[in-house]
């Protein structure tokens, strides 16, 4: 009887202590919560203010991050919480507390608390002032923005492996919050610390650089966005920018010497005669191929070298102008950044229909008034730069250098605008303009790509492209803009004037291989190829005014690991592509 009440007692005192033990982990568990969700907040808040050059702020708050953080890592590391998180399934969650406060621990004190500190040294209104950027300070920086960007990525490495905390929807949300944000910044760093290792040699710190500017007319679509329209040499000095040899494409005149990019490419692309026509210059979606050949065509025209490449469209250009403020032409007509595009993409062609010299003279004229406000002194260095990243996270600003070790890192970046060599889920759509008209400032895009879950060899995909045909009234428009000048004649027999004659072009995931091909439900024909290790599935077609033509692939494809990548091409317009690709692992 006693020893029967003894175990009762005993076995009523273990479940109070499991019970007090439970309650405990709860409290523990609330606090946790509340410190991850402030370090978060204020981590956020930090980085916006060293954004906006608020240093002190961001000092302040990266501070305060850190004793959040440091407090939730306290207590997701002490013996009650160990002990929890050691049982196996059942502790998944507090296993996943812990490796949260880990990296949010290390992301305050070992990544916002330095950058905040030395923010003021590389903030935009102290490297840039005067039309200069002070390349000296950049590279004084560069080892601590190394060694910060290192700790970033570090970081970020170890939050993409936290693991899943099973049966806690609410630690699976914070598990995500912190990866998002933690690439982010890694994200963010990486960019800055390469800008501040290549930077200073490419903005003539040990000697003075060149680049041939190109300004690419996006109303008649290319690869990399459009028809090389102009061009400019852009120089550095010691940080000092200035811009001559302002010209038209036409001034790309002499018969000039191909250059070889390789068999893939001259399969693909050489019986247009890219390297020696500017016109066809720039058809594939990998920049630095359209980069060394108007290097080649520079040196042959002018007889002197570049450096590098530089290009942008007047979308970028109407960004830039929001940051700096409009110009003013020499007969007083203002540009700003909301008709920038309209003027440049469309009402030139309209204001000078019969006279190619005189509309070629105005559009260089918008461009030597932005580049003149671009490299003088700025208000606003930081506005400026919010616009350029802006543009270069829309691939409308691109640069390639000459040097292989800076390409290399360049490529590393949104800047190079690559065409991705791995073997990740891949649906690039590239449109290149047959009609040699201006139809594609009228061109809107859908773009969406699924793909079955991740079964064992491969999977069925579908990618789908819709192109609509805004105009609807072609009258008053003159034939340079909505006639059908190009190649292609066929193609052109029998469609109105005002039809968009379209190359479409997908590169697909490495390894897949076409089931079918439909433009508006009818099977089509394509031409296949390979580029940069995608295979290459082309299709040509007209879309009359007002019309959407529905262009689908049907594929099979490897269920290779890794994230979906759908690249934009940089048109007039910026579609959001719909992507339902589950993401396999290894």
């Amino acid at each position: 009887m006693f020893r029967r009440r003894n175990l009762v007692i005993a076995g009523v005192a273990v479940l109070v202590i499991v019970a007090a033990y439970c309650v405990w982990l709860v409290f523990q568990a609330q606090s946790v919560k509340s410190n991850l969700e402030q370090a978060r907040t204020l981590s956020q808040q930090s980085k916006d203010s060293l954004l906006h050059e608020d240093m002190s702020s961001a000092s302040k708050l990266a501070g305060q991050a850190e004793q959040h953080a440091q407090d939730a890592k306290d207590t997701t590391h002490s013996v009650s919480w160990s002990v929890a998180a050691a049982v196996p399934w059942l502790g998944s969650p507090l296993k996943t507390g812990q490796q949260i406060s880990d990296v949010a621990a290390g992301l305050t004190s070992e990544v916002l608390k330095p950058a905040a500190q030395m923010g003021a040294t590389v903030a935009p209104g102290s490297l840039l002032a005067g039309g200069r950027v002070d390349v000296a300070k950049l590279r004084d920086e560069a080892p601590e923005l190394t060694q910060i960007s290192a700790a970033a990525t570090r970081l970020d490495k170890d939050a993409q492996a936290i693991q899943n905390p099973h049966y806690v929807s609410a630690l699976d949300t914070a598990r995500s919050q912190v990866q998002s944000q933690t690439a982010d910044i890694a994200t963010l760093l990486k960019n800055t610390s390469i800008a501040a290792n290549i930077g200073p040699a490419m903005l003539g710190a040990d000697g003075p650089r060149s680049y041939f500017m190109a300004f690419q007319t996006n109303a008649e679509a290319r690869g990399t966005g459009g028809l090389l329209g102009g061009f400019g040499i852009l120089r550095f000095n010691d940080g000092k920018p200035t811009v001559d040899d302002l010209g038209a494409n036409s001034e790309l005149n002499k018969t000039f010497t191909p250059i070889s990019l390789g068999p893939e490419y001259e399969e693909q692309y050489g019986y247009t005669n890219p390297s020696t026509d500017f016109r066809n210059s720039n058809q594939s979606a990998h920049f630095p191929y359209a980069a060394q050949i108007w290097k080649s065509m520079w040196k042959q025209q002018s007889g002197t070298d570049v450096d590098g490449v530089i290009a942008l469209d007047p979308i970028a250009l109407s960004y830039i102008l929001g940051a700096t403020g409009p110009v003013k032409m020499p007969d007083g007509e203002v540009i700003t950044k909301d008709n920038v595009v309209e003027l440049t993409e469309s009402t030139a062609y309209t204001r000078y229909p019969d006279d190619q010299a005189a509309r070629k003279q105005y559009l260089q004229g918008i461009a030597i008034e932005v580049v003149k406000k671009v490299t003088g002194p700025l208000e606003s260095p930081q506005e400026v730069l919010r616009a350029l990243g802006r543009g270069v996270g829309e691939h409308r600003i691109s640069v390639w250098s000459a040097s292989p070790e800076e390409q290399e890192q360049l490529e590393q970046t949104p800047l190079a605008n690559t065409v991705a060599n791995d073997r990740a889920p891949h649906a690039q759509f590239v449109v290149n303009n047959l009609g040699g008209n201006k139809m594609d400032y009228y061109l809107t895009r859908q773009i969406e790509y699924s793909a079955e879950g991740c079964t064992p060899g491969t999977r069925r995909s579908t990618a789908t492209i819709r192109l609509t045909n805004t105009i609807k009234d072609t009258s008053g428009l003159p034939d340079y803009v909505v006639g059908k000048m190009g190649f292609l004649p066929g193609l052109a027999s029998g469609v109105p004037r005002g039809s968009m004659i379209t190359s479409v072009r997908l590169l697909a995931t490495t390894g897949a291989e076409v089931v079918s091909v439909k433009v508006n439900g009818s099977p089509v024909q394509v031409i296949g190829s390979s580029e940069r290790g995608h295979p290459t599935f082309e299709a040509t077609f007209a879309v009359p005014p007002g019309e959407t033509a529905e262009l689908t692939f049907e594929l099979t494809e490897p269920s290779t690991p890794g994230e979906a990548q759908v690249p934009v091409q940089p048109l007039i317009d910026n579609p959001t592509p719909k992507v339902y690709v589950p993401e396999c692992s290894d």
